[in-house]
This record gives C-alpha cells, sequence and structure tokens, in this order.
C-alpha cells in the first residue's frame, strides 16, 4: 500500500473533524458515535484515532475551533466598530457578535451545552476564561483608560462581564421565555453603559 502524503493525511483529518462538528451538532456529544462520524467523513475508525486520541479529544477540537471562530468575528466586530464618539461602541460590537454565534444551534449544542457535560463545570470555566476573558478585559481597560471606570476595577468587572455574557449564552441554549440575542444585547448594553 503505497504512503499517504501529508496533505492526504491532512484531508482525512479536515473530512473527520468536520463531520464530527456537523454529528455533535445534530446529534450532542451523547448521540455522536464513531461509527457515524467515520461514515459520514468516509473513513475508518483506525483513522479517526490515528488523528485524534479519543472521542473526547476530537471534541474538545471542535469546541476550541468554535470558540476560536467566535472570538475572531467578536475582534473583527470590534475593530469595525471602533468609534471616537462613543467609547462603548467597539466592545458592544463584539458582544453582538457573540450575541449572534449565542444563537446559533452549532454554539448552543457543542459549546454551551455539550462543553459543560463533557468537561464538567470547573473545566469548562477554566478553557472558556482562557479564550474569553482577554477580549473582555481588553474592552475594560479601554474604558478604564477612557476614565468611564476606576482601574481597579478591570479585573474584578472583567470577570463579572464575561460570567454575564456566559449566562445570556445558556439563557439563549435554552431557550428562556423572552430572551433573544437581542433583548440581551439590549440588557448587556445598558449594564456597560451603567458601569460608571
Amino acid at each position: 500500500m503505497p504512503k499517504r502524503t501529508p496533505e492526504q493525511a491532512e484531508a482525512t483529518r479536515r473530512a473527520i473533524f468536520d463531520a464530527a462538528r456537523q454529528q455533535f451538532e445534530t446529534e450532542g456529544y451523547a448521540g455522536a458515535s464513531i461509527a457515524s462520524i467515520v461514515a459520514a467523513a468516509g473513513t475508518t475508525k483506525g483513522a479517526l484515532f490515528h488523528h485524534f486520541a479519543s472521542k473526547e479529544a476530537l471534541f474538545m477540537e471542535v469546541w476550541k475551533s468554535l470558540q476560536l471562530e467566535m472570538d475572531a468575528d467578536a475582534r473583527a466586530a470590534a475593530a469595525a466598530g471602533r468609534s471616537k464618539e462613543d467609547p462603548y461602541a467597539a466592545m458592544l460590537a463584539g458582544t453582538r457578535a457573540y450575541f449572534k454565534w449565542a444563537a446559533t444551534p452549532a454554539y448552543q449544542q457543542i459549546v454551551l451545552i455539550d462543553g459543560r457535560a463533557v468537561m464538567g463545570l470547573a473545566r469548562w470555566q477554566a478553557n472558556d476564561d482562557r479564550l474569553g476573558r482577554d477580549n473582555v478585559e481588553q474592552g475594560v481597560r479601554y474604558l478604564a483608560r477612557k476614565g468611564l471606570i476606576s482601574e481597579d476595577g478591570v479585573v474584578p468587572l472583567s470577570v463579572m462581564l464575561l460570567n454575564a455574557l456566559n449566562g445570556a449564552g445558556f439563557a439563549l441554549s435554552r431557550k428562556d421565555p423572552g430572551i433573544t440575542a437581542d433583548s440581551l444585547f439590549d440588557a448587556f448594553e445598558k449594564l456597560l453603559r451603567g458601569l460608571r
């Protein structure tokens, strides 16, 4: 049997990853079997385990990928939303991007619902904090430089705002009555502007 090229190996890895992402979104972590993932990818269990140590490791790659995609969108929205007239505009633009992601079935199922179930709450929070708090803290630090909040409040406010955003995402994933991405954004904007 001829040796596979690095390009072929990467194509197989990508096919497995894409199939897993679709399966985790539609079937949930518990419902997505290794057999269904490899069948959708058109490959074998051996190939999956060559590229990923376990189903959980594969899930973690998908989880992190979604988080990084959302993060890139939020950063781009924040950069595009900068305003000389409104110091809150960039942070709010990034927040709107987050709520857009948090309203999608893939983000809800993989990041918010199954992420906590697979990792456990403590590990989920540690991973989410590593990926999300920097963005929130940058926004809060900017508001402090503008004199809108005290410098000593940057870190605690960042922690609290990140957890407010996560809580809002969980409310969206539960489909709580009266909760929409727009209503949550409006409430977050009032909260943020009220921090003076």
